[in-house]
């Protein structure tokens, strides 16, 4: 995933640390970071600030429990440089679709072995 952008490039500085098995790739057409095959987390500039794709509207739910200053609009995370996303609220998202991806990815191999 490529991008020029500062503000950006933080964030996906911070997910490779967080996730540093992840790989570039492709999600819905958007420059994402793919973990074990899966989308993890798209993030682009808009016509009004910055949105992060966890592709979970699950994670994003929960990440706004503990983090109710979260802007979201379907499927995202919005933010500007005025309304800043915390380093806090991006590490929970990562994680949390981590975890989502780690469950799907377990549950449907033990699916795969229990018809074997």
């Amino acid at each position: 995933m490529v991008t020029d952008d500062t503000t950006l490039s933080h964030f996906l500085g911070r997910a490779r640390e967080l996730v540093p098995t992840a790989v570039d790739g492709t999600s819905y057409g958007m420059p994402a970071l793919l973990y074990r095959g899966r989308p993890l987390v798209a993030m682009v500039t808009t016509a009004s600030g910055y949105s992060v794709y966890p592709f979970s509207p699950a994670v994003i739910d929960a990440v706004a429990l503990t983090h109710p200053d979260l802007t979201r609009s379907k499927g995202a995370v919005t933010f500007t440089e005025t309304h800043t996303l915390s380093t806090t609220a991006f590490d929970a998202l990562i994680r949390g679709r981590v975890a989502e991806i780690d469950l799907a990815l377990e549950t449907s191999g033990r699916r795969k072995r229990d018809r074997e």
